[in-house]
């Protein structure tokens, strides 16, 4: 397949609704990362974790009508935003993603889409998201306007620190505070220890990620947890998933979910030592579908909060 003067990365769904859109929008589409809808779900989980546990805090089942509208409402933000966030990156990043192969296809490396174009279209999709965001409270509405200064920092990670991944999970799990906010109108310990663990979730996924790209990371001077830990990095996972697992188990018992939580837990829990097992560092494709099995851990995750709401 290519994308125009590209080749479409190696981490793209193989065939997507993208694909039979009008040719003209397809470039948009693809700096959306609407082919690749894993990221999509990696931001878009922790606004119903933090959802759920709101209705945990407030001592109700979650399934109201405005439940189910805040998930919807939330869903459209999690794509406009994560489209708006990828394209900002892509926008800086543009220099480094045409010397790495897995995203030297992407539009604006690819001469599809010029730079100015993918800056008009950035804030259009911030745009939309605002006005997402403004139909939630006033608590919830200042926390997610919060959230675009770590948004903004984080492409430059990469080139200051080897641990960019801790500013993505400081960043993409920004929605459980936001979902928390707003059910509850506030945030607590609980939420707070919620978001710790994703960020130690995220500290795992992305870690795996990019064991991808850290040959072409280290010929031009990216860097990486991947390329900090090395052959110890399943050790590490390991680590930040048992973190994150704890401090998730924990925010759960802070809002009394009750034992349904901890039964459900147990198999996100396990799901994420499969992925420890079967990591092979070497081994692009397995990191690539370990990274996107992550989308079933979240639905574990909030499979565990959403029943316990009714059960415990």
């Amino acid at each position: 397949m290519t994308e125009n003067n590209g080749v479409i990365p190696a981490d793209a769904v193989g065939t997507t609704l993208v694909d039979r859109a009008p040719p003209r929008l397809q470039p948009y589409l693809r700096l959306m990362r609407l082919d690749r809808p894993i990221g999509t779900w990696l931001l878009y989980w922790p606004c119903v974790f933090g959802l759920a546990l709101g209705a945990a805090a407030e001592s109700r089942p979650f399934g109201t009508f405005r439940d189910i509208f805040y998930v919807i409402l939330l869903g459209v933000g999690a794509i406009v935003m994560r489209g708006a966030g990828c394209a900002y990156n892509d926008i800086v990043d543009r220099d480094i993603d045409a010397a790495v192969t897995r995203t030297r296809g992407r539009p604006i490396p690819s001469g599809a889409i010029s730079v100015k174009q993918a800056v008009a279209f950035t804030l259009g999709l911030c745009l939309v998201g605002l006005a997402v965001l403004l139909l939630l409270n006033r608590t919830a509405v200042i926390l997610g306007a919060a959230s675009l200064l770590l948004v903004a920092a984080y492409p430059f990670m990469k080139r200051v620190t080897w641990w960019p991944q801790a500013w993505l999970g400081l960043t993409f799990n920004w929605g459980a505070i936001v979902g928390f906010a707003a059910q509850t109108g506030s945030i607590d310990i609980a939420d707070g220890m919620l978001y710790a663990g994703l960020f130690f979730w995220t500290l795992g996924y992305d870690t795996i990620y990019a064991h991808q790209d850290k040959d072409d990371d280290a010929l031009i001077g990216v860097k990486s947890t991947a390329r900090l830990f090395g052959a110890r990095s399943r050790d590490w996972i390991l680590g930040f998933y048992a973190t994150a697992f704890t401090l998730i188990l924990a925010a759960g018992f802070t809002e009394h979910t009750g034992w349904p939580f901890v039964v459900l837990m147990l198999v996100a829990g396990g799901h994420m030592m499969w992925q420890v097992r079967n990591l092979a560092i070497d081994d692009s494709a397995q990191c690539l579908k370990l990274f996107r099995a992550n989308r079933e851990t979240g639905g574990l995750i909030a499979l565990a909060l959403i029943v316990s709401s009714w059960i415990g």
